[in-house]
């Protein structure tokens, strides 16, 4: 299984691979940091599920979900926000994300998000 991690912060990144990790699953990492990379790696890898990042340089997490559910409508998408962006955060889910965590967060929100995210792509396919 395939998980993208987008973010500009190439710290927060490897933080999420190392929660993943330790979760039950055994995935392969894409890593784009910022809105353009994401959207292009999308395209050519087809993660089963996306952790995105909403502020990002060059192109935002909100329009990066848009330009992805547009190439593929059944993209499973989770948006990482930091506690200001609650409003983006809404934007993003109209814009066709499945879910949301609020940094800092806890390792237990990132695989709860995980489970739910796996449960939505099983349920698209």
């Amino acid at each position: 299984m395939k998980i993208m991690l987008v973010d500009d912060a190439s710290f927060i990144r490897m933080s999420l691979e190392k929660i993943l990790n330790e979760s039950e699953y055994d995935f392969e990492y894409i890593e784009a940091g910022d809105g353009i990379q994401a959207v292009d790696k999308y395209k050519i890898y087809s993660p089963d599920i996306v952790f995105m990042d909403i502020s990002m340089p060059n192109m935002d997490g909100i329009e990066a979900v848009k330009k992805i559910k547009a190439y593929d409508k059944d993209a499973v998408i989770v948006m990482c926000s930091s506690l200001g962006y609650q409003e983006k955060v809404l934007d993003a889910i109209n814009a066709g994300a499945s879910d949301f965590i609020v940094k800092p967060y806890k390792p237990e929100q990132i695989v709860n998000a995980l489970k739910m995210a796996l449960q939505r792509k099983n349920k698209n396919q």
